[in-house]
């Protein structure tokens, strides 16, 4: 990444999901300098100065409230700024209204002279990674969402648990929307290279059918069972954004389900949604090929056209 400050961060947004992230990432040590903004200048101001409170306890690092024209020379800019769906509002209002705070900010950030990534985690993620990529004026690979990383780190959470083993030897992804179209793809999920379901004979688990579908229910469901019960979720997205960020600075190249432009592949067009893909310092290189059998392939291209429909009625 050319004329960026490899070790400079900007977030934008500092609700639960914006201060947890910038929380997460002083602690992770990739960056010395963050700066903080949201429409609320004084909630950027606290957040800044809370966290560089415990800089004694870390590494060393400038943390502050910002304007617009401190993110041009940022590696990354993270947008988590958006309004959370109320109690009688449909999901189609919620897009709406964020695509209008989008436009705002994508004017801002279209007017600098930004060289960095543009890494979207507001909700709906698939719609507005669009939306972010249209208008931007940025290059494709250096806008993406965060995608279903969360939801492929549940995925590997709940298979682990189920299993009894590391999560970390899980090696699965949920595909398609971040949200209720969400795919698991079972066909290629292994455990260190061993096929799901001959793992699981080899851990005395035989109903297959019965916990395929539970798991990927609970996967679904975790947000809405979060939300219940502490009315956000922060802490999950925080430590994605995190590795997402750890994949871009250290240029990885690590295969991350996140949200970018589909061209093409399984007959789907023109629509941000999550696949595997190569992340790096250039942002997102290439999708991975992934095996899907034929109901999966389908069940993504209904989640492409769900999006799809959105994003048009939307704009």
């Amino acid at each position: 990444m050319k004329n960026v400050n490899l070790r400079k961060v900007a977030m934008i947004g500092c609700g639960f999901v914006g201060s947890a992230s910038a929380f997460a990432l002083m602690q992770s040590g990739l960056f010395s300098e963050m700066v903080l903004i949201d429409a609320d200048h004084n909630k950027a101001e606290g957040e800044a100065l809370d966290i560089s409170h415990g800089l004694p306890f870390a590494k060393p690092m400038k943390i502050y409230a910002g304007t617009y024209d401190d993110i041009v020379d940022a590696a990354i800019i993270i947008i988590s700024a958006g309004a959370a769906q109320k109690p009688g509002e449909t999901r189609l209002d919620l897009v709406k209204k964020n695509v209008a705070i989008f436009r705002s900010i994508m004017g801002e950030i279209s007017s600098r002279n930004v060289h960095g990534i543009l890494l979207i985690v507001a909700n709906p993620v698939d719609i507005l990674t669009s939306v972010a990529q249209k208008l931007s004026g940025l290059p494709s690979n250096r806008v993406f969402g965060s995608g279903t990383v969360l939801d492929t780190a549940r995925f590997k959470y709940l298979l682990g648990e189920h299993l009894s083993i590391d999560s970390r030897s899980v090696h699965a992804f949920i595909i398609g929307e971040h949200g209720d179209s969400e795919i698991a793809a079972w066909s290629s999920a292994n455990v260190s290279g061993i096929p799901i379901n001959d793992f699981c004979e080899m851990r005395g688990h035989f109903q297959h059918e019965e916990s395929m579908e539970r798991i990927a229910d609970e996967v679904r469901n975790s947000a809405y069972e979060i939300i219940e019960k502490k009315h956000a979720t922060y802490y999950g997205i925080a430590m994605s954004v995190r590795r997402i960020c750890e994949c871009i600075i250290r240029d990885e190249k690590s295969i991350l389900s996140v949200s970018s432009t589909i061209n093409g592949e399984f007959g789907i067009e023109g629509v941000c949604l999550s696949m595997p893909a190569i992340v790096g310092a250039d942002g997102v290189e290439t999708l991975v090929p992934i095996s899907l059998d034929d109901k999966e392939k389908e069940k993504l291209q209904e989640s492409a056209a769900t999006l799809k429909k959105v994003l048009d009625d939307a704009l």
